[in-house]
């Protein structure tokens, strides 16, 4: 029979009734319809070839093209060994699923064409059954090359199950190491399911055959089937039942991930009913299988239908109405007894999942209110807080440092800096092209000319300059700077902003930065990026990009080469898509280059116990599903060139250890990392703030507190939906004898504003990795950031000066409260920005700080503090004042007279003065002495209003 002879038309027209085998063995109908054939169409020759051109130029030329650079590029970077293996492992995952599918599918559609043809056509037709074997081979290698292309996603599932490494803790239900879930219950999972997928379409095809080929038909109201049918569909379906028996199996694995319940994992009704259940339901389908096959040979099919029905109803019964029961009436009225010993799992295992097990917690009780001794003796901490806010500098800095419209800044970042032998905190940005704002986005401006960004911005995070701007470290192009930083490099071609390929080391001179009425032009000197110098090579980039100018362009030259992929984040993932990146990638100067660092996390779903994270806040959604995670990689980008660097910081993570094994050649030692880079690594701010969600509930260790839920923690207000953000800072954290930089976020009672406590990440490389969590007492009240905020919006002072600066055409921008341990007690810092309605250039107009329910605000965070304390924080020569209110004076000090005391100073020398009240309140500033700054500011003030009296 061919294929065509089984689309016959409808109804009775044309149909023909012809003898039948005569051997109906019993059940066989003797007559059955006969069907006339239908010629297939020709399709002209022509068609045919322009339909293979089409597919060859928009399919498969294109993947070589796109196949072929991507190895060009891991070749560029060293990192060819990573591309081969992950080639590799999705090829054996192709092939190991192609091959057995194919033969799977065709063997069983084959035999089951033959076989339906055997029975219903007495005399062969050769030229049909030719047509119907090729078509069964298509259809076989067609479904075969769908299934192997979707099982070439577990590639990362089949190499970790290769490599596993043990976690050195077992489960407590099943006593598996850790690695087991993490490393080899997926794989399993895996196989098991493409095997029941396999014999699944099997089946269905072998069923299409029959039935096209009259094996299986409908006569007399039941069905007819041939014995030979009978038994391949048997065998089938006792594999499938197998097959789906071993999923029951496996099933009960699940039961550790199982997330009903006051427990996330297996509670008292998962472990005494539902696996149980699963148990029957194993048991059901196998018994199912092994009766399938049975009755083939000794039909008994009522007895083995009621023997599987009883099994089966009993396990569905047992998995879907008796939990519900047993958890309703049986737990509940008990709940907290009969799943103690869960609880204390979930909360064990979470805790080890998230890292949080070896946090070192201490019980404080704060002061009530920071003392101007603590301020004095803490200068470290205090000379380091935080002044600006990173929303109003990032406009601040478009505003003043852009210089060009096809300037940007992406972002504004912390970190800290030996400078002049002080360690200090600071805020930078990078100047990136922005080509959405090129004004003549030309082929050539666009690929050739403008290739990239140039220099850094850089001020302290604690000094303020005359009208509310920031102080400079680095600042203009080309870049001036006034700090022994040196940056050589500061030319940006791999950066945070949107990728799109540039060509250098061609004929056209680059833009390096804009100088006077005409431009600085370079020629790129790096190895970045891949040669292009060839007409093979041009073609394949060409075909990448859909772009024929780079076939055309006579700019290039042997030596040239095109940078791609030159986002740092993106393309650090499309080396190592298996770990999670951090939302933040920022820029450190090291060795006179700019270098892009990246934290990125090892993670899995699979750690027993542990709960997943799943969080509304879009900057965590990539843990979304995650329960076990570490920050066990730090990554490097360098802007200049894009030569990527993994640095295992971690070792002993067992994702890591088998990661490693699967590439060597892609990670380094932390011992490789440059001492001087170190010093600008930093604990993870997304990481931390998982953990510090995590860690509200999870504070809680003993059983009872935590089915109660009698101490949660909130990083959210009561009356506010807003989170208080991680804050970095450089601080003396209580019970360290010296100032570090960590990052901080401060707890509250659920439901209630006031302090509980806060969650310190260590990020000096000495105690790098390291959480602290303080304690304060529940019996004590510690203002919050929100009731110190409620404090400030009711001082009168404050509040009629925000009002009155509103209602004039002016925006007040309110930044971050900072909270800061400092001494005994905590200080609340606030700035406060300026803003034009109809500008876009903030000034920091005041500073507000509070400690003790008091509040204080002025121009200077010296006189700020003064204000607060009642009181000089420390005269001018280092002297304290310990008087608050009282009449001891300072210590006479030495200070230039204004015009008002002498009378006849010349306007020259009041410039003069200006000058030196100036540069001696700057560096009042940078050391940290906020007395003498506040007087030095105070006399410049009068120095000013004198020369403004004498101008008039």
């Amino acid at each position: 029979m061919d294929l065509k002879d089984i689309f016959g038309p409808l109804g009775n027209r044309g149909r023909e009734w012809t003898q039948g085998s005569g051997d109906n063995e019993g059940n066989w109908q003797d007559e059955h319809p006969a069907y006339p054939k239908l010629r297939m169409p020709r399709i002209p020759k022509l068609w045919l070839t322009l339909a293979a051109l089409f597919i060859v130029l928009t399919v498969i030329l294109p993947a070589i093209a796109v196949f072929m650079t991507n190895l060009y590029w891991f070749e560029s970077h060293g990192y060819e060994a990573v591309f081969w293996r992950r080639l590799w492992a999705k090829c054996a995952l192709f092939f190991a699923a192609l091959i057995p599918a194919f033969l799977m599918y065709w063997l069983n559609w084959r035999f089951a064409w033959n076989s339906g043809v055997k029975h219903t056509q007495g005399a062969n037709d050769s030229a049909g059954n030719a047509f119907a074997g090729w078509a069964l081979v298509a259809f076989a290698l067609f479904f075969a090359v769908i299934n192997a292309i979707g099982s070439m996603g577990y590639w990362s599932t089949l190499l970790k199950f290769i490599y596993p490494s043990p976690f050195g803790e077992t489960d407590p239900l099943f006593g598996h190491d850790i690695g087991f879930y993490v490393f080899t219950l997926p794989f399993i999972k895996f196989l098991r399911a493409w095997l029941q997928g396999l014999i699944a379409v099997s089946i269905i095809g072998s069923l299409s055959a029959y039935f096209l080929t009259h094996s299986i038909s409908f006569y007399g109201g039941h069905i007819e089937t041939a014995p030979k049918t009978k038994f391949h569909i048997a065998l089938l379906g006792a594999a499938f039942l197998i097959l789906w028996g071993a999923g029951y199996w496996l099933e009960r694995y699940d039961l550790l991930f199982s997330p009903t319940g006051v427990v996330y994992g297996a509670g008292y009704t998962d472990i005494h009913v539902v696996m149980p259940a699963l148990v029957i339901l194993t048991a059901a389908a196998f018994a199912a299988a092994v009766l399938l096959v049975v009755n083939i040979f000794k039909p008994m099919w009522k007895m083995s239908g009621i023997l599987i029905g009883i099994l089966i109803i009993t396990g569905w019964v047992a998995r879907s109405f008796i939990p519900g029961l047993v958890q309703q009436y049986r737990v509940k009225p008990n709940e907290y007894e009969m799943e103690k010993p869960y609880l204390a799992y979930h909360l064990d295992y979470t805790r080890r999942a998230f890292g949080l097990n070896n946090v070192r917690t201490l019980s404080v009780t704060p002061e009530t209110e920071v003392t101007a001794d603590e301020l004095k003796a803490d200068q470290e901490t205090v000379s380091n807080i935080r002044l600006w806010d990173y929303s109003p500098l990032l406009r601040t800095y478009k505003q003043l440092q852009a210089i060009r419209t096809y300037y940007n800044f992406t972002d504004v970042y912390i970190d800290r800096y030996n400078i002049n032998g002080k360690n200090r905190q600071v805020m930078l940005s990078v100047r990136e092209l922005d080509l959405a704002q090129l004004q003549n986005p030309t082929w050539v401006n666009t690929h050739l000319e403008f290739t990239h960004g140039y220099g850094v911005v850089m001020n302290p995070v604690n000094e303020i300059a005359p009208g509310g701007l920031p102080v400079f470290f680095m600042k203009d192009l080309p870049p001036r700077s006034i700090v022994d930083i040196p940056l050589n490099r500061p030319e940006i071609y791999y950066g945070s902003k949107g990728d799109w390929y540039v060509l250098v080391k061609t004929d056209v001179k680059e833009f390096d930065y804009p100088l006077g009425d005409s431009n600085a032009r370079t020629t790129y000197q790096g190895d970045g990026g891949v040669n292009i110098g060839s007409m093979w090579r041009r073609l394949l980039f060409a075909l990448r990009f859909r772009d024929t100018e780079i076939l055309f362009t006579g700019a290039l030259k042997a030596d040239s080469r095109i940078l791609f992929n030159r986002n740092a984040r993106e393309a650090l993932a499309e080396v190592a898509p298996f770990l999670i990146f951090d939302g933040d990638t920022y820029p450190v100067i090291h060795d006179g280059r700019i270098q892009w660092m990246q934290d990125c996390f090892t993670w899995s779903q699979m750690y027993p116990y542990s709960k997943p994270v799943m969080t509304a806040d879009n900057t965590l959604a990539h843990f979304n599903g995650v329960n076990y995670i570490r920050n066990s990689v730090k990554a490097t980008v360098d802007a200049y060139d894009g030569k990527m660097v993994f640095y295992i910081v971690d070792d002993n993570d067992p994702l890591i250890k088998t990661w490693q094994k699967i590439f060597p050649s892609l990670f380094k030692g932390s011992s490789e990392m440059s001492p001087e880079l170190w010093k600008h690594v930093r604990y993870p701010e997304d990481f931390f703030e998982v953990q510090a969600d995590v860690y509200r509930t999870f504070h809680m260790t003993d059983t009872n507190t935590y089915y109660n839920r009698e101490d949660v923690w909130a990083v959210t207000s009561s009356t506010q939906d807003n989170n208080v953000r991680p804050n970095y800072v450089t601080m003396k954290l209580w019970g360290e004898k010296s100032p570090e930089f960590a990052i901080i976020l401060p707890y509250m009672p659920l439901g209630r504003d006031n302090l509980i406590g806060w969650m310190a990440g260590r990020c000096d490389p000495k105690n790098y990795g390291e959480l602290l969590v303080y304690k304060f007492p529940k019996q004590k009240l510690i203002y919050g950031p929100v009731q110190v905020e409620a404090l400030i919006n009711q001082n009168p002072e404050i509040s009629a000066q925000i009002s009155l600066w509103s209602q004039r055409g002016s925006d007040v921008i309110r930044g971050d409260l900072l909270v800061i341990p400092v001494g005994k007690s905590l200080l609340y810092v606030q700035p406060l920005y300026l803003k034009a309605e109809k500008g876009e250039l903030p000034e920091l107009k005041r500073l507000i700080v509070s400690t003790g329910g008091r509040v204080a605000w002025a121009e200077s965070f010296g006189e700020a503090l003064e204000a607060l304390m009642g009181q000089k924080v420390m005269a001018k020569d280092g002297t304290s004042i310990t008087v608050r209110g009282g009449d001891t004076a300072a210590k006479d000090r030495t200070k230039p007279q204004t015009s008002q005391e002498t009378g006849g100073t010349d306007i020259a020398d009041l410039v003069k003065t200006a000058q030196r009240l100036y540069d001696s309140a700057q560096k009042a500033q940078r050391e940290g002495d906020w007395t003498r700054y506040g007087a030095d500011i105070k006399e410049l003030g009068s120095v000013i209003a004198e020369l403004e009296r004498r101008i008039k």
